[in-house]
Formats: structure tokens, C-alpha cells, sequence
């Protein structure tokens, strides 16, 4: 840049001006709902992160988040704890819904 511009280049912006406040809310809800929940989050390219919920009574759901970083901060501000991979005993706890096993088989059916 040359001398005297007044424009300012930021190479960060802190993740608490990142975090939406509708994404900390849905974790929220589902965690109240579900009494308690985990999550693990996903990288999925450059749509950015994934988190997948699952509550205490194995029901399971996602959402969105820009990258991982905003991610894992949802999670802690909505005081979700955050699972570093998919565990055996998490995997156990979840328990797919009657539609998505219907949903999955026409998947399969259709190829």
C-alpha cells in the first residue's frame, strides 16, 4: 500500500465477532430438547465445518458453521462438549429415526 492510504488490512477477526448467535442458540435447543448432548465436528471443504449433534436419548441431529474454529466455539459457548472423533461408545448412543432408515433404503434401492 502506498504511503497515506487510510485503508487498514486485518489479518484476523476474533472468533467471538465469528460466531453467529442463531448457530449458538440451535445447539442450544437441541441440547435442552435432548437432554445434554455431544458433538463432533466435521471439515467439509469449503463449505466449512459440520456439527453433528447427539443427544443423551440418541437422537441426533446437525448443523453448519463457517470453518472449525467457529465451530468449535459455538459448541463451547452453547456448553456442548466436543468429541475428537467418532467413538464406539457415541456411535452406540445414537439411534436413527424410522424416516431416515426409509430415506437411506430408497437411497440404496434407487442405484
Amino acid at each position: 500500500m502506498a504511503e497515506g492510504s487510510d485503508t487498514t488490512l486485518t489479518a484476523q477477526q476474533t472468533v467471538a465477532d465469528q460466531t453467529p448467535d442463531g448457530l449458538v442458540a440451535g445447539i442450544k435447543s437441541f441440547a435442552a430438547g435432548h437432554g445434554g448432548a455431544k458433538a463432533v465436528i466435521e471439515y467439509v471443504g469449503k463449505r466449512g465445518a459440520r456439527i453433528v449433534l447427539v443427544g443423551s436419548d440418541g437422537v441426533w441431529g446437525d448443523q453448519f458453521a463457517d470453518d472449525t474454529v467457529v465451530a468449535r466455539e459455538a459448541c463451547a459457548k452453547a456448553g456442548v462438549t466436543v468429541e475428537n472423533a467418532w467413538e464406539r461408545e457415541l456411535m452406540d448412543q445414537m439411534r436413527p429415526s424410522n424416516d431416515l432408515w426409509r430415506s437411506m433404503a430408497r437411497r440404496t434401492m434407487a442405484r
